[in-house]
């Protein structure tokens, strides 16, 4: 009986084991804190997963929408943070150096409304922002969703006309910025090919 009851607890403690192990996370830190995303992030190189967003007036947005051109996606926790809010003004200030076919969105997981009334309040008017907010949709394909905190991890692709992701950045630390000058060089770059 105790040869059976020590086989069971084996058996047991090596299907949690293989649990954690097949479902391993990808990690980053909110306040030094780790913190486990929901899903798997992109490889470089694959073609961009397609998901469902939606603009201010909750029309749905697909980056289908955007095919045949140079997409980059700055993913943000919520535009009512300092880091966030900073993000999308910088990137809808690089903005007019770039051809139309470019396209810059912010995606969060803001409701609409609270997008819109950012934007008013600090002129944000030649980027997207867009909200993954419906369906999660972004942040589940992308890999970014925080799990247990309805926040989108901190994050930059980079998407060619033909549909490749090209680049990313995964911030390991929420509160910390992006390395901008990266980004917009290989967005330079991307878009010139």
């Amino acid at each position: 009986m105790k040869l059976l009851s020590t086989l069971a607890a084996l058996a047991l403690l090596s299907t949690s084991a293989a649990n954690v192990y097949a479902g391993e996370r990808t990690m980053i830190t909110m306040g030094g804190n780790p913190v486990a995303l929901e899903g798997q992030i992109p490889s470089v190189g694959t073609p961009a997963p397609l998901f469902k967003v939606v603009d201010e007036k909750f029309t749905p947005i697909s980056l289908s929408d955007f095919k045949g051109k140079t997409v980059l996606i700055s993913a943000v926790p919520s535009l009512d943070t300092g880091v966030c809010a900073l993000q999308t003004k910088r990137f809808n200030k690089e903005f007019a150096q770039f051809s139309a076919d470019v396209v810059m969105l912010t995606i969060s997981e803001d409701l609409p409304f609270a997008q819109k009334r950012f934007c008013q309040t600090e002129n944000v008017d030649k980027i997207r922002v867009l909200s993954d907010s419906v369906w999660r949709d972004f942040g589940e394909k992308y890999g970014l969703l925080i799990k247990d905190r309805g926040l989108l991890a901190r994050s930059i692709f980079i998407i060619d006309a033909q549909g490749i992701l090209q680049y990313h950045e995964l911030v390991k630390e929420v509160s910390e910025h992006p390395d901008y000058d990266a980004a917009l060089n290989a967005l330079t770059e991307i878009a010139a090919n």
